[in-house]
């Protein structure tokens, strides 16, 4: 990334962080893909695993409560929505890891090797290099055999979902979202290293198609 990286705040505009959480459930059918990523990284007791671009840690949150003795970190660079994520761990009574960064240098921030990994709703506020960069990051991260899940905008196969998802494309971007919709996240998946890629489900929403992506670094 450049001297001074920037990044997309939730919904596009920082003073719409507190709204996250709410305008996620309703327009994103939320809870259906969630619980899809969740399903596909099958968390189980000694996991190491990172959320990268953790945001206000609803996924984090999932996953210890699914299993409270996987060590699960959430990174992300808002200090904002961290803060949100802090807040509601320790609402839900879950033990949390955050470490405020981008998702370029995940390997760097966390300081461990993890055998699997996360991420939602990230990639497509991304410009091209810097969907490249994370992914890259992401496989460094990992070790031999260890299983990414990422959950976002993919390809927009109708005329209905392209409709839609013009609302995302106009609070983050429509160059860097065009491409998520063109259908390039698997393209740059393979490109960074990881085997096996695959779009294992796809969720229709009232912003547009939301697809869970799964990969295997090499061993």
């Amino acid at each position: 990334m450049n001297d001074s990286p920037t990044f997309v705040p939730a919904l596009g505009l920082s003073g719409l962080t507190g709204d996250y959480d709410r305008v996620i459930a309703v327009m994103t059918r939320e809870r259906r893909w969630r619980s899809a990523l969740l399903e596909s990284i099958a968390p189980e007791a000694g996991d190491v695993i990172v959320d990268v671009g953790a945001g206000t840690g609803s996924q984090l949150i999932a996953i210890k409560q699914a299993v409270p003795t996987a060590r699960v970190i959430g990174v992300d660079p808002d200090p904002a929505a961290l803060a949100l994520a802090r807040q509601k761990a320790q609402t839900a009574g879950v033990e949390s890891e955050w470490v405020r960064g981008f998702g370029d240098q995940v390997d760097v921030l966390v300081g461990t090797i993890a055998n699997k990994i996360v991420s939602s709703l990230v990639l497509h506020q991304c410009d091209l290099p810097v969907k490249s960069a994370i992914l890259r990051a992401m496989a460094r991260t990992l070790c031999p055999g260890g299983l990414v899940a990422i959950a976002d905008y993919g390809l927009q196969r109708t005329l209905l979902m392209r409709t839609l998802f013009r609302q995302v494309q106009a609070l983050d971007g429509w160059e860097r979202t065009g491409l998520n919709a063109k259908g390039i996240l698997p393209e740059l998946i393979a490109d960074a290293g990881f085997e096996n890629v695959a779009e294992v489900r796809v969720v229709q929403t009232p912003t547009g198609s939301i697809s869970l992506y799964t990969g295997r670094k090499p061993f």
